[in-house]
């Protein structure tokens, strides 16, 4: 069981890879915008996050605070992707501060998940 957890987090980190990524590739060429592949960046992190929060029969209790914190940088970020989305669809551009915001939030994110035990 403990196995199956460890490929559950490894995908959660590759949700975040895949956010993180497609994030930098707009932010190295310049380009503040967000991407549908940073929509499934995140849903595959949010997905993942959600099966390590259950109770898998582990012999450890979980980090609930961990967890707590953890959504709600995850919601930030959703609602960020959401709001800046329909804005760059109003008008063709997402504000940078919007932009900026995801990459550090998804950095942090990603953060807690490998350094907070």
């Amino acid at each position: 069981m403990e196995t199956l957890r460890d490929i559950v987090l490894y995908i959660h980190l590759i949700g975040f890879a895949v956010l993180f990524g497609s994030w930098l590739v707009e932010a190295v060429a310049r380009r503040i915008r967000f991407t549908p592949l940073m929509t499934v960046g995140l849903t595959i992190a949010a997905v993942a996050g959600f099966a390590l929060a259950a109770p898998w029969g582990i012999d450890h209790e979980l980090n609930y605070v961990k967890i707590t914190t953890k959504l709600v940088v995850l919601l930030i970020i959703g609602a960020l992707l959401g709001i800046g989305g329909g804005r760059q669809k109003r008008t063709g551009s997402v504000p940078p501060a919007m932009f900026w915001a995801v990459g550090v939030l998804t950095l942090l994110n990603a953060g807690l998940a490998v350094i907070w035990r």
